[in-house]
C-alpha cells in the first residue's frame, strides 16, 4: 500500500497571503507572551519559581535571541544585533537551574530587544523570497519560530503554574459537555495508515516523512482519564501497591514521596487541588492533569489496560477509515477553532470529557487535540528517513529510551504549534508539565469481526 496522498490549505495560499499568514502568527505568539510577563511585577519575572524552569524573563529574550539568529541572522542576512548575549540564551549551554545566576538582560532590556527583533524580522518577511530553499520554502523558518515562541509561552505558562502568590491570569470557563453520555471506548480497526507527514510546510523534522504504519486492531478510550476515574484509583491504595508499577516508577514514587498528581491535596471531604494560584476541588469530569509517565502508566495496569503506542494515538486521531487518508486533524484538514477543542491558553483548565463534539475523530474518539498532553508507550526516536534540519539540537539529540512521546498538546498549546502529526518527548518523571493520558488495551475474543 502506497503512501496516501496528503492535503494543507498552507500550499494553497498566494506569496502574499502567505506572508499574512505568518505575520499574523508571530503576532498572536507575540501577544502571548507580552500577557504572560506583564501578568506580573519585574520581581517576579527575575525569580525562579522552581529549579525546573528558567526565570520568565530568561525565557523572553530567549525567544527574541531565537527570532534574530533564525529570521534577521540567516534568512535576512542582517548584522548580529546582540551578539555577545548569544551564549546567555542558549538552551544547551545552561541548565535551568544555573539560568538567574547569570548576567541577564532585565525586564525593561528584555522587551526592548524582542520589540527590535521583531521589527526587523517583519521586514525581512516582507522581502525575502518564500522559495529557493528549505528555510524559506512556505515561510517554513517563520512557522518554525512561531512555534519555537508558542511552546516557550506554554512553558512559562507552566511557570506560572509553579508560581506562588495570588492568581494573576483570568480567563473564562471551558464548554460543558453535552447531556449525552460517551461510551467508554472505541474499537479501532487494524490495518495500514499513512503516520507523519512529507507535505505539511511547517512541520518539524521529527514529524517527517510520511511514511506506511500496520496498527493491529486495539481498543482505546474515547477521551482522556478524567480526575475522578483517577480518583478511584488513588483511594484503592493505587500509589501503595507495587504491583501497578514499574521498577522506576516505584522508585521515583518512593524516593519523591509522591502520593497524588502535582499540585493535589487530600483535605477533609475530599481531593484539592491547586491550579494557578487558586485552591480548588478537584473536578471530577476533567482529564487528570500533572501527572508523569510513571503515574499514567501505573493507573493504566491498575485499570487492566495499557497505555497506547504512538502509532496507536496518531491512527486514532488522523486514519479516514472511509477514504483511507490521514487527516491533518481528527475532524478533518482546517485549522482548530474554538468549537473543535481547548488550545492557546482560551481556557485555563481542560474541559470536561465530551465538551468538544466537533473535534472528535472519524472513529469516535474525542479531545485527542487540546486539554492534555497524552502520555503515550513509546520511546522518542526518528521516523525511516529520518533527516535533522535545520538543527540536530531540535530533535536527533533527544533520540533514546530516555524520553517518552507526548501527543496532541494541552490547553496551554497554540493552534499554531499542534497538529495530528506533532510530536512532543519529555523524560518520564516529569509532572509540571500540562499532560494526562488515555489507556488502550487489546481487543478481546469476539469483538474484532
Amino acid at each position: 500500500m502506497s503512501v496516501t496522498p496528503e492535503h494543507n490549505p498552507l500550499l494553497e495560499l498566494s506569496p502574499q497571503n502567505l506572508r499574512a499568514h505568518a505575520a499574523e502568527a508571530l503576532t498572536r505568539a507575540r501577544a502571548r507572551s507580552i500577557a504572560l510577563t506583564d501578568a506580573v511585577d519585574d520581581e517576579d519575572l527575575v525569580r525562579q519559581h522552581s529549579k525546573l524552569m528558567s526565570p520568565l524573563v530568561w525565557d523572553l529574550a530567549h525567544i527574541g535571541s531565537q527570532e534574530e539568529l533564525w529570521l534577521v541572522r540567516d534568512v535576512g542576512g542582517r548584522e548580529p544585533l546582540r551578539p555577545e548575549i548569544d551564549d546567555l540564551y542558549d538552551a544547551f549551554q545552561h541548565a535551568r537551574a544555573d539560568r538567574p545566576s547569570l548576567p541577564l538582560l532585565g525586564p525593561a532590556e528584555a522587551r526592548a530587544y524582542v520589540r527590535e527583533v521583531r521589527e526587523k524580522a517583519f521586514d525581512v518577511l516582507e522581502k525575502a523570497p518564500l522559495e529557493g530553499s528549505r528555510l524559506t520554502e512556505s515561510a517554513f523558518a517563520f512557522g518554525m519560530i512561531t512555534q519555537h515562541e508558542q511552546q516557550h509561552d506554554e512553558t512559562m505558562l507552566a511557570t506560572h503554574q509553579l508560581r506562588q502568590g495570588e492568581p494573576v491570569l483570568h480567563a473564562p470557563e471551558p464548554p460543558r459537555p453535552p447531556a449525552a453520555r460517551l461510551p467508554a471506548e472505541v474499537l479501532i480497526p487494524g490495518g495500514r495508515f499513512t503516520m507523519g507527514t512529507t507535505a505539511e510546510p511547517w512541520a518539524l523534522d521529527n514529524e517527517r516523512p510520511a511514511h506506511e504504519v500496520d496498527v493491529p486492531a486495539f481498543v482505546l478510550d474515547t477521551a482522556p482519564v478524567t480526575c475522578g476515574a483517577y480518583v478511584e484509583f488513588l483511594d484503592s491504595g493505587g500509589y501503595q501497591d507495587r504491583r501497578f508499577w514499574s521498577e522506576a516508577g516505584w522508585a521515583y514514587l518512593n524516593d519523591h514521596a509522591i502520593t497524588a498528581p502535582r499540585f493535589w491535596r487530600r483535605e477533609p471531604g475530599g481531593w484539592w487541588r491547586t491550579r494557578f494560584g487558586v485552591h480548588e476541588p478537584v473536578p471530577s469530569g476533567e482529564p487528570v492533569v500533572h501527572v508523569s509517565f510513571h503515574e499514567a502508566e501505573a493507573y493504566a495496569r491498575w485499570a487492566g489496560k495499557r497505555l497506547p503506542t504512538e502509532p496507536e494515538w496518531e491512527k486514532a486521531a488522523r486514519h479516514d477509515p472511509v477514504s483511507g487518508r490521514s487527516r491533518r486533524f481528527p475532524w478533518g484538514d482546517e485549522e482548530p477553532t474554538a468549537e473543535h477543542a481547548n488550545l492557546g491558553q482560551r481556557h485555563l483548565r481542560p474541559a470536561a470529557a465530551g465538551a468538544y463534539p466537533a473535534g472528535a475523530s472519524p472513529l469516535g474518539v474525542h479531545q485527542l487535540i487540546g486539554d492534555v498532553w497524552e502520555w503515550t508507550s513509546t520511546s522518542f526516536h526518528g521516523y525511516p528517513g529520518f533527516s535533522a534540519f535545520p538543527y540536530r539540537e531540535y530533535s536527533e539529540v533527544f533520540f533514546g529510551p530516555e524520553y517518552k512521546v507526548l501527543r496532541g498538546g494541552s490547553f496551554g498549546t497554540d493552534a499554531a504549534a499542534i497538529r495530528g502529526t506533532f510530536r512532543n518527548w519529555d523524560y518520564p518523571i516529569r509532572r509540571q508539565i500540562f499532560a494526562g493520558f488515555r489507556c488502550a488495551r487489546d481487543p478481546r475474543p469476539g469483538e474484532v469481526t
